[in-house]
C-alpha cells in the first residue's frame, strides 16, 4: 500500500511554545497585562503566571481577566495561571489553612481567562528544617484536602498543576496522585521545574521520565550543582550555560500526547544540601544510589566549567530583565536545534510518529 492509499498521514509538527513565567520579572513590579506586554515585545509566545503579590491579587477582578485574555488573544499568546496551593498548612506555622477557597478563587480566574492551567505551590523546603512535620503526614494530609477538590476543579475545567518544587520528590507526588485515585490528563497534573529537581536529589532526566504523563505545564530552568566539604549546592543559571540536559527533556515532552507551553523561569540563589548527614538523607527515602552519583557528576562537570557559578539573590533586580531575554533567545534556540517528530493523525488524536 502506497501513501495515498494510507488512511494516517504525516504532518510536520508545529513549533514549539516558548514563553516566560512572570516570577522571573517580580522585580520590575509589573502588572499582570504590562507583564504579558513584556513578553510580546520579547518574542515571547506567551506567559505562566505562577503567582502574583498581594497588592496585584487585590485588584484583579473579571474585566481585569477580561484584558489579559483579549491581549493574549489579539497578540496570540498563550496564558497559564497560578496562586493555587496543596499542603493544607501554614508552611511557616504548621497550623492547618483550608485550601478550597483558595484553589476555588484561582480556578475560577482561569475559566475567566479561557485556560486550563492553575500551578500549584505551597512554598517547601520542609525536610531542611527539622521542627516541620513527617513528610507522610504531609502527603496523607495533602491527598484528603486534594481529594476534597476534584469535583470543584473538574467543575472549573482546569488541571492542579503541582510544581516540582521543594515539598515533595517525584517518587511521592505520585503516591500522591495515587492516593487521589486521579489519572494523567483529569484534574491533577505536574508543573514540572526542571532545575528543582537537583535541589531534591533528583536527576533530571529521570525524575521527568517517572513524572511525564502528568506534565502539562512547565519551568524550564537550567542549572548547576557544585560540592564542597558540607554537602552540595544547587543553584539556577542562564538556559545552555548549566548541566541539565534541556535537550532530551524536550524531546520527552515532544512525546506527550498534547503539546506542554515551555515557560521560562529563572532566578538568584542557591540550596545547600547537606548529603553528608544521615538524617538529613534519610529525608529522601526513595533516594537511589545511581541518582546521586549523577548529581556528583553533575558538580564535576559544573566545578569544570567556571561561569556556571551562582548569582546572590540580591543583584537579581538588576539582571532579570537582560537574564530573562537571554533565556527566552536561548530555549527559542535550543527547540529549533532540537527537531520535532512528525504528528500523524488517526481520526482526532495526535500521536507523535515513530
Amino acid at each position: 500500500m502506497d501513501d495515498r492509499d494510507d488512511p494516517v498521514s504525516g504532518t510536520p509538527a508545529a513549533p514549539r511554545r516558548v514563553g516566560l513565567d512572570n516570577y522571573g520579572l517580580f522585580p520590575l513590579a509589573l502588572s499582570p497585562l504590562d507583564t504579558l506586554r513584556w513578553a510580546h515585545e520579547h518574542g515571547a509566545d506567551g506567559v505562566a503566571f505562577s503567582g502574583l503579590t498581594e497588592e496585584q491579587q487585590a485588584r484583579i477582578n473579571p474585566g481585569t481577566m477580561t484584558d489579559l485574555r483579549m491581549f493574549a488573544a489579539d497578540h496570540h499568546l498563550y496564558l497559564e495561571w497560578g496562586g493555587g496551593q496543596h499542603i493544607p498548612r501554614d508552611m511557616t506555622t504548621w497550623a492547618p489553612t483550608d485550601l478550597f477557597a483558595i484553589n476555588q478563587r484561582a480556578a475560577r480566574e482561569a475559566r475567566q481567562l479561557g485556560t486550563r492551567i492553575v500551578r500549584s505551590c505551597s512554598g517547601g523546603l520542609m525536610r531542611w528544617d527539622d521542627a516541620s512535620p513527617p513528610t507522610d503526614v504531609l502527603l496523607r494530609e495533602t491527598a484528603a484536602a486534594l481529594r476534597a477538590q476534584g469535583s470543584m476543579l473538574r467543575d472549573h475545567g482546569v488541571v492542579l498543576a503541582v510544581e516540582t518544587h521543594f515539598e515533595f520528590t517525584s517518587f511521592e507526588l505520585l503516591r500522591l496522585f495515587d492516593m487521589c485515585e486521579a489519572r494523567p490528563g483529569d484534574w491533577l497534573g505536574i508543573c514540572l521545574d526542571t532545575m528543582n529537581l537537583l535541589t531534591m536529589l533528583e536527576d533530571p532526566v529521570c525524575a521527568t521520565v517517572r513524572l511525564l504523563p502528568w506534565v502539562v505545564s512547565t519551568h524550564i530552568k537550567d542549572g548547576g550543582v557544585l560540592k564542597g566539604p558540607d554537602g552540595l549546592t544547587t543553584f539556577p543559571v542562564p538556559i545552555g550555560s548549566g548541566v541539565i540536559d534541556l535537550a532530551h527533556i524536550l524531546r520527552q515532552l515532544d512525546s506527550l500526547p498534547s503539546d506542554v507551553n515551555l515557560s521560562v523561569e529563572d532566578h538568584a540563589g542557591s540550596f545547600h544540601l547537606p548529603i553528608h548527614d544521615p538524617t538529613f538523607l534519610a529525608k529522601f527515602p526513595d533516594l537511589a544510589g545511581t541518582e546521586l552519583a549523577s548529581l556528583i557528576h553533575l558538580s564535576d562537570v559544573t566545578a569544570g566549567d567556571a561561569a556556571c557559578r551562582p548569582v546572590d539573590r540580591s543583584r537579581w533586580a538588576d539582571l532579570c530583565e537582560r537574564r530573562i531575554a537571554q533565556d527566552l533567545a536561548a530555549l527559542q534556540a535550543l527547540s529549533r536545534r532540537v527537531p520535532r517528530p512528525s504528528i500523524h493523525r488517526l481520526g482526532d488524536k495526535p500521536v507523535p510518529s515513530g
